[in-house]
């Protein structure tokens, strides 16, 4: 079902889901996504000077990782169980801690890349498959590393309870309201 939702291209003898280390650099990272158990990933990304942008599937339990429009990377995570649901939207990472203990919850969130002022994070953490947090996207430890290391403040983070399709990014997905009326107004000035 999940092979499904992303539209998958050949698949190299060699792909399979691990946990980090991406071997020659040969895994194919849709197929790969996939097939990930809980408090897995997948990371081939070669750190080029394409922006990253961070993708959460909330039915798919998934982080999908882009550099421009390509995947990259892709990890299990563990979303807002009922009651404590993480919030859908477009977010900019405010602020990183690699070591942050939450003010709630008194627990420690390593790695954590906040998106809301009012506690929701990215952030290494218990990963049972499932969506089991207050509310925070909890990622495998050497994922959340990994993916600390890679992202800046302002950084794009597109939280959906869709389902990603295809291994490219839909540059439509990360373009907020705002930015669509920006649009449509510039295009109104240059039209007159």
């Amino acid at each position: 079902m999940i092979g499904a939702a992303l539209a998958l291209g050949a698949v190299p003898a060699n792909a399979k889901a691990n946990d980090g280390s991406s071997g020659d650099g040969a895994v194919a990272i849709e197929v790969a996504a996939a097939e990930l158990p809980p408090g897995k990933f997948v990371w081939a990304d070669t750190g080029s000077v394409e922006p990253v942008t961070v993708v959460i599937s909330i039915p798919l339990q998934r982080a999908f990782v882009y550099r421009g429009e390509a995947l990259v990377a892709a990890s299990a995570v563990s979303t807002g169980k009922p009651g404590d649901d993480t919030p859908t939207g477009v977010f900019p990472i405010l602020q990183k801690a690699q070591k942050h203990t939450s003010n709630i919850y008194g627990v420690a969130m390593p790695y954590m890349q906040r998106l809301t002022w009012d506690g929701i994070a990215l952030h290494a953490g218990r990963n049972p498959g499932f969506p089991a947090s207050h509310g925070c996207i909890r990622l495998p430890t050497a994922f959340a590393q990994k993916l600390f290391e890679v992202t800046d403040i302002g950084t794009t983070v597109v939280v959906t309870d869709g389902i990603p399709v295809g291994a490219e990014l839909d540059p439509e997905m990360v373009r907020t309201d705002a930015a669509r009326a920006n649009e449509a107004q510039l295009a109104a000035i240059a039209g007159n």
